[in-house]
């Protein structure tokens, strides 16, 4: 019997454990639900970023990337974000990939335009930068090191 009761506390405090940490988990996610609208771009590489990804303008979080996936008739990547209501970006806005550091994640930087239309819910963001790979980048810095070096040599 006394195997029985001990079993049956031993249960009771996992269960209380777990539920302490689903409690603990939900409320530091930061998680809400999508409000606001949503406005497409359009990016020839999407590298670091998905679904979830912060949408930040002048650094600050006002959106949250929903979707992306690949346009059939022009392979290129589409994004689909949604934006907090109180945000009115120009017509002439850019979007871009940008990375939070050398190792650290990315996100999409919106780069307000100065154009007195807005980007109407649903609309497109016309303008946008890609993905720069870092891997590319160190290739292209060996490569022209290496061409410098056969050159020195004749």
């Amino acid at each position: 019997m006394k195997t029985n009761l001990l079993e049956v506390v031993m249960g009771g405090v996992v269960l209380v454990v777990f539920t302490f940490c689903v409690i603990f988990a939900y409320s530091t996610s930061q998680w809400q639900p999508s409000k606001g609208y949503e406005v497409i771009a359009k990016f020839s590489r999407v590298d670091g970023v998905m679904r979830g990804s912060d949408v930040r303008l002048s650094g600050v979080k006002v959106g949250t990337i929903k979707d992306i996936h690949l346009d059939p008739t022009t392979y290129l990547a589409v994004v689909q974000m949604t934006l907090e209501p109180h945000v009115s970006l120009p017509k002439d806005s850019s979007a871009e990939i940008a990375s939070e550091g050398l190792l650290g994640g990315k996100f999409l930087a919106l780069v307000p335009g100065g154009e007195d239309d807005i980007i109407p819910p649903g609309g497109e963001i016309m303008h946008t930068q890609a993905a720069v790979s870092l891997e590319s980048l160190i290739g292209k810095f060996i490569f022209n090191a290496q061409e410098k070096k056969d050159e020195s040599v004749q």
